[in-house]
């Protein structure tokens, strides 16, 4: 048997339901029982075959809802693999939260170096970390007391699922300067991100190798779920870059979070309009037991 869960943010309705489940009987898929997980905010559609079908007949049917199909046997995730900078405006956020961070410093030194600085930013987590020579390390730390945000229903999704027994893995192209804490105030078992090389409380201007990549994703997914003991089908992987696709693809729920384009098409899963907490809905856990943010 397969689910369907529909999520939406207050704006689900029976009828809504009703064409559904109309939905997936003109597309061959069986329809049997559906019902609410959360009345108006989720709802599980069950049937006896052809998800892909069931997928194109309910997705985009609905306005500003979210929809989640799998085997209805493995939907209790067991593994959580996570990117940090998991959607459009987080990721901006997140690129503008370390550029004002060496900005900031910078502004104590001199202007050549910060604006040389910035534009070599561009280049990603090794050149940042060159452009960062110099630094102090109490200029990092002072710049996330200061900056940076948690996104909406990450501590629900990652604290709910650790109550139900599931290992949670932040893993971020960023820098462990930054993700370690947020990983901690979320409520992660661990952290994988860049490691800026410090000598003296002062950034070297180096990244300790290897650089967090696709590869690096794809392999941490794989050890855990080895470490686990569990099957590919009990873990789920969100991400919203192309660097995400490896691990999202090789998960047993992948999925993708307001993401690109290409990475939509290739996620089993796509999250377009809820935040996080849609993640908890597709594991069919109503709102009244997650663990409060």
């Amino acid at each position: 048997m397969f689910t369907a869960t529909l999520i939406a943010s207050g704006t689900l309705t029976a009828g809504d339901i009703s064409t559904a489940m109309d939905r997936l009987r003109d597309a061959g898929c069986a329809p049997g029982a559906s019902g609410w997980i959360d009345e108006g905010d989720a709802a599980d559609l069950i049937f006896g075959m052809a998800p892909d079908a069931a997928r194109g007949a309910l997705e985009g049917a609905f306005a500003a809802t979210d929809v989640v199909v799998q085997s209805s046997l493995t939907r209790t995730k067991t593994l959580l693999v996570a990117d940090m900078d998991l959607d459009d405006d987080h990721r901006r956020m997140h690129r503008r939260t370390r550029r004002l961070c060496w900005d900031q410093a910078a502004d104590r030194r001199d202007h050549r170096t910060r604006d040389a600085r910035r534009t070599r930013f561009r280049g990603g987590a090794g050149c940042a970390g060159g452009t960062a020579k110099g630094l102090a390390e109490s200029d990092i730390e002072r710049c996330l007391a200061e900056r940076v945000t948690i996104m909406p229903g990450a501590k629900a999704l990652v604290r709910t699922m650790r109550s139900r027994g599931a290992l949670a893995v932040l893993v971020s192209g960023g820098f462990t300067r930054f993700a370690e804490p947020v990983a901690k105030e979320i409520g992660f078992d661990r952290a994988i991100a860049n490691v800026l090389k410090i000598d003296g409380g002062v950034l070297t201007g180096t990244v300790t190798k290897p650089i967090v990549a696709s590869n690096t994703k794809l392999t941490t997914l794989r050890a855990a779920i080895a470490e686990r003991g569990i099957v590919v089908e009990e873990s789920l992987a969100v991400g919203d870059g192309a660097n995400d696709l490896a691990m999202i693809e090789a998960a047993g729920l992948g999925v993708a979070y307001h993401a690109k384009p290409i990475v939509a098409a290739a996620a089993a899963a796509r999250i377009d309009h809820r935040d996080l907490t849609a993640l908890l809905y597709a594991q069919g856990i109503p709102k009244r037991d997650w663990v409060a943010e």
